[in-house]
């Protein structure tokens, strides 16, 4: 069966993942509400669409901190890609280069930056988790930079792992096959059997609690790549962002695996955007499978989003070339919504272009007489 669209692939992968592997990727924290709310919430919001403008050409294409992609779509840091192909992360970073685009390398790969950038060329960043032990931060930082990495996505939302249930269940760690490649040498590869998950244990114990603003600061004085901040939410984190000198913002709630019952990123974008004040780009993850997310995203403000599910889900299925997929549908699917909204390029996509249900004033019920 043909696939048509992004959301098709995670059936598939269902079907051809270990039940702990699947359950890994597709689930979120506690009762799952933000992690449907992250879909839903692009279904409240309506297009504007301008016509009878000449689209013949559309124009896609944008920088990122200075560095030009075909379009602004990019993948997200997902976690342990091995578990989902036996490529793995390589497939991934080949299928990003392909497309002109940006690839997030997870802390927690199960192929290494040099690896990776082994791979071939291709502009990439590097999601860090901060462990205690600083002195493993700044050896993963500075081997990142040799790598060619050409900036830091720093998580900023799991000072503890989110409670996901069924990691719980399923016992979750990592296939004793795989490592956590970035750790190998430092003794912090590999993840015990726990009474719970796995994962939850070994984030208790190698991940510091304590990060705050200042350790934003800290990285500065280690890296000159470029930082973003991963994991704001609200305005107030957006304006201490951009103080403590972030050079990008990512609106993220971790995909919906911290802490549930937050608003979905979509609906955070707009306070965060107008936060920021265009002192530093912002960007979204979390929820995006069509064309027409994308366009949402970018009329809200954002400078361009970033997948995670749809690249482990196409992975599992097809591999690389699955990747390649969902990055080519995705951008038929945003180039087709410019064209019917009237946008040549993405400059002309504005906030006039949608309407969302939260702009609306609420209806209240008429007054019995």
């Amino acid at each position: 069966m043909e696939i048509t669209n992004v959301s098709e692939y995670e059936a598939i992968a269902k079907q051809k993942l270990p039940k702990m592997v699947f359950d890994y990727y597709a689930s979120g924290a506690e009762d799952q509400w933000t992690l449907q709310e992250n879909r839903n919430a692009f279904s409240r919001i309506l297009f504007r669409p301008r016509i009878l403008i000449d689209v013949s050409k559309i124009d896609m294409a944008t920088t990122v901190l200075g560095f030009k992609i075909s379009m602004p779509i990019m993948i997200a840091p997902t976690a342990m890609q091995k578990m989902a192909h036996p490529e793995g992360e390589y497939a991934t970073a080949r299928a990003a280069s392909s497309a002109g685009t940006i690839m997030t390398l997870s802390s927690w790969a199960t192929s290494s930056v040099e690896e990776v950038a082994s791979t071939g060329p291709g502009i990439r960043f590097f999601q860090l988790y901060v462990y205690k032990n600083r002195n493993v931060v700044a050896q993963l930082v500075r081997r990142a930079e040799r790598a060619g990495f050409k900036a830091i996505a720093l998580t900023v939302d799991t000072p503890r792992l989110g409670r996901r249930e069924a990691d719980i269940k399923n016992r979750f760690t990592l296939p004793p096959f795989l490592t956590l490649k970035n750790f190998e040498g430092l003794d912090l590869g590999k993840m015990d059997k726990a009474d719970d998950s796995g994962l939850a244990s070994y984030v208790a114990g190698q991940i510091d609690r304590t990060l705050s603003w200042q350790d934003v600061k800290w990285l500065q004085t280690i890296t000159k790549l470029p930082i973003l901040v991963k994991g704001v939410l609200t305005a107030e984190d957006a304006s201490l962002a951009v103080q403590a000198g972030a050079d990008g913002i990512i609106v993220s709630n971790h995909g919906a695996r911290q802490l549930d019952y937050v608003p979905a990123t979509i609906q955070a974008l707009e306070e965060v955007v107008k936060a920021a004040q265009g002192r530093v780009p912002v960007f979204l993850d979390g929820g995006v499978r069509r064309g027409t997310d994308v366009f949402k995203a970018l009329a809200l403000g954002a400078s361009g989003i970033f997948i995670g599910r749809p690249v482990v889900f196409s992975l599992a299925a097809e591999g690389e070339a699955g990747v390649r997929k969902v990055l080519q549908m995705l951008r038929e699917e945003f180039e087709l919504t410019m064209a019917l909204s009237g946008c040549r390029s993405l400059k002309e996509i504005t906030r006039n272009h949608i309407v969302t249900d939260w702009d609306l004033p609420q209806a209240r019920p008429l007054p019995r007489l």
